[in-house]
């Protein structure tokens, strides 16, 4: 087990420095409207896709996932001066699947920006990863990610629930440009607005390396070796 599969095994994240080149972030920022403060579907961009399927992107994923491993979904933000916002503690619980299928433990089902989404059970989550590659510098004062180390192991939680669990012990991921945050999508993380806002702008992407169960299939699958 190599050190970035012993810290997200612990503490369910671990953060990359300088993950890509300067190049790639370039070809990355050019790709996505800095206008926007979110844009769903983001695979849909080839220079994306490419983005994701790239040598500097795969080889961090593949130290964790394994070579099969594929990107199933993307997700740019951008918390600027016109976007500020805060976001309370919660898990990412969704995925994005091609059609509505019922399986037991599944749900409930949802559609967003025209795309099947829906919370499958914690194994499927538990195996997946997402990578956070940064655009920008990201300080304490520009609403940085925070994360609660280790809350990835107590599987989907309630709402009650994720009010209830101790906040006190909180890690705050302050970035520079072109650095990732690895995290597990049941790591409980929030953020609070920019006190000073710029541009945060993030390439979100999550990664899996397995099918789906009983006829679903992922919306997107990019990358990977069969």
């Amino acid at each position: 087990m190599n050190a970035i599969e012993s810290q997200l095994e612990v503490d369910g994240f671990a953060i990359v420095p300088k993950c890509v080149c300067e190049e790639s972030i370039v070809v990355a920022e050019r790709a996505v409207n800095a206008q926007e403060h979110g844009i769903r579907n983001l695979l849909a961009n080839q220079v994306i896709r490419a983005f994701a399927a790239s040598e500097e992107v795969r080889r961090t994923m593949e130290r964790v996932l394994g070579r099969k491993c594929f990107a199933v979904r993307g997700i740019f933000f951008n918390k600027n001066p016109q976007t500020n916002w805060k976001v309370t503690w919660h898990q990412d619980c969704v995925i994005a699947v091609r059609s509505r299928i019922e399986i037991d433990g599944w749900g409930p089902w949802t559609r967003k920006a025209g795309v099947t989404h829906v919370r499958p059970d914690a194994e499927i989550l538990g195996q997946m990863l997402a990578i956070r590659i940064h655009l920008d510098d990201c300080a304490a004062s520009n609403g940085p990610l925070k994360v609660i180390p280790g809350s990835h192991r107590a599987g989907i939680l309630s709402d009650e629930q994720i009010q209830r669990w101790p906040k006190e012990k909180a890690f705050t991921c302050s970035v520079e440009r072109a650095d990732a945050i690895l995290m597990r999508p049941l790591l409980l993380h929030a953020s609070t607005a920019a006190i000073a806002p710029t541009n945060r702008r993030v390439v979100h992407l999550e990664f899996a390396a397995r099918e789906l169960p009983n006829g679903a299939e992922w919306y997107e699958r990019v990358g990977g070796v069969a």
